[in-house]
């Protein structure tokens, strides 16, 4: 029955054609055939059932029981050797121009699924060798594994890591860090070393454990304590490395860059390397292409800041698997008396953290390109006073452009607690309370129930300055080279 209607209604479709005149031919032909689509897609795809029904059939008689499962090439194949549909068969003998929209769309699309499938067979022909041919569950294998990774692509493309970061390995530095109630309770730089361990009040941390892993993670310690491990910032690097005299603070340090305007490429002195920190400011800010000339006139701080900076040098090159800028040359000498030394060299800016920087003006100015601008760190006001009499009494070309201190202050915002830890609950403001004389409390109720997740807006918050605040480091001025 399958079989015999499609021919049926070829033979129909025969017969309407040749008692048509020409003129209604092709309107008939277009509004036929689009109704007869359908109809044949359904027989199409029960003959098609009927037939493989037929076939497991008959291969189940075989002493050999085979799998019902067709391979891919197999199913190529089978598809390719499908026989043409009455509806494709009529559309076939017609002219082009009496075929409708639909049916013409049809035929397209039939002539790409067979290129489809002759290139997906010759994709999927075996190579010839002399070890016989694979098993036929391999080719099922590969296309569920292409089929596994084309659903999981966009998990792949996500990485563990920052991109252009590696995995956490041994030599770099990195920062452990545990809060409680919302506050620090132990912060620690340290570097990644194989076979040691991190030491603190709530267990240790292998650090083994730790390379390989992805920065970022909170990793248990001995005593199940939860311990954030990620990777240092300069920021980090800059306040917990080890130090020699004090260090300028990352506040003070982003405002002297701004203040200085310094660009990638640019030429920069800095009086008074210290422990390094300014000088790796520096580096980062004129880049490849720039270099920091870094004076002190002490030997152990000099000493201290070089190792500081290769120490973040080296850690960088693991961490990025790229160099830091070799741009920091550090020079044990006495601005005041440094003039052969910068003898050729010309500053589009200079940094200042001496004593008596007033001294330091008339090098200073000498080097400093016209328009430039020197930023001094002092911490004591009356430092101040004296660089200002300085410039009175001496009549340099630079002007004071300003004198600022950088105030940071950390605050607490979170949510209110009760000492057992539960959250408080706001309550609705009661507007008359003869009304409510008698009647049970909701809202007591609610704040004791267990186990409720609040709605959004329902928990107070309390805001204060945290306890712990930066008291003053330094004030800075800026000073600028005229042109007289």
């Amino acid at each position: 029955m399958a079989v015999q209607m499609p021919f049926a209604g070829l033979m129909f479709m025969n017969r309407l054609v040749r008692m048509s005149t020409p003129s209604q031919r092709h309107l008939r032909n277009r509004i036929l055939l689009v109704k007869l689509h359908k109809c044949l897609r359904e027989i199409r795809t029960f003959s098609t059932g009927s037939v493989k029904w037929n076939k497991d059939k008959e291969d189940s008689s075989d002493p050999a029981p085979l799998s019902t499962t067709l391979t891919s090439r197999q199913a190529l194949l089978s598809r390719r050797r499908r026989p043409l549909s009455p509806l494709e068969r009529i559309s076939g003998l017609l002219p082009q121009d009496a075929l409708s929209p639909e049916v013409t769309q049809l035929r397209e699309q039939n002539q790409q699924d067979t290129a489809d499938i002759q290139v997906s067979v010759a994709n999927c022909a075996p190579e010839e060798s002399g070890h016989g041919t694979h098993p036929e569950n391999e080719d099922s294998e590969t296309l569920d594994a292409q089929l596994k990774g084309t659903l999981h692509e966009d998990e792949r493309s996500m990485s563990p890591t920052l991109p252009g970061e590696r995995l956490l390995a041994f030599g770099e530095l990195l920062v452990a860090e545990y809060r409680k109630k919302g506050r620090v309770a132990f912060r620690k730089l340290f570097k990644l070393r194989a076979g040691e361990r991190l030491q603190s009040s709530w267990g240790t941390i292998p650090h083994d454990d730790m390379a390989g892993q992805p920065a970022g993670r909170f990793l248990k310690t001995s005593r199940g304590v939860p311990i954030l491990t990620r990777r240092a910032s300069l920021e980090d690097f800059v306040l917990y490395m080890k130090r020699g005299p004090a260090i300028s603070y990352p506040k003070d340090a982003a405002t002297m860059l701004m203040m200085m305007d310094i660009t990638e490429g640019d030429c920069v002195l800095e009086s008074g390397s210290g422990s390094g920190a300014m000088s790796l400011f520096l580096s980062r800010a004129v880049g490849s292409k720039g270099r920091v000339l870094s004076m002190d006139i002490r030997e152990d701080h000099l000493k201290r800041a070089a190792i500081n900076y290769n120490d973040w040098r080296r850690s960088w090159n693991l961490r990025r698997g790229e160099e830091w800028p070799d741009n920091v040359q550090f020079h044990n000498a006495d601005l005041r008396t440094a003039s052969p030394l910068l003898a050729g060299w010309g500053f589009h800016a200079v940094a200042l953290d001496l004593i008596n920087p007033h001294l330091a003006l008339p090098t200073v100015t000498q080097h400093l390109h016209p328009g430039a601008v020197c930023a001094v760190y002092i911490p004591n006001i009356t430092q101040v006073v004296e660089l200002l009499e300085g410039l009175r009494c001496l009549a340099y070309p630079l002007l004071c452009e300003c004198i600022i201190e950088v105030p940071v202050r950390d605050w607490i915002v979170a949510p209110a607690l009760r000492k057992d830890g539960s959250n408080y609950v706001s309550k609705a403001p009661i507007q008359d309370e003869d009304q409510n004389e008698g009647a049970p409390d909701e809202t007591d109720t609610e704040e004791t129930t267990p186990n409720l997740h609040p709605a959004f807006g329902s928990i107070p918050y309390i805001a204060r300055p945290h306890p712990d605040q930066m008291s003053h480091t330094a004030f800075l001025v800026k000073l600028r080279k005229t042109v007289q």
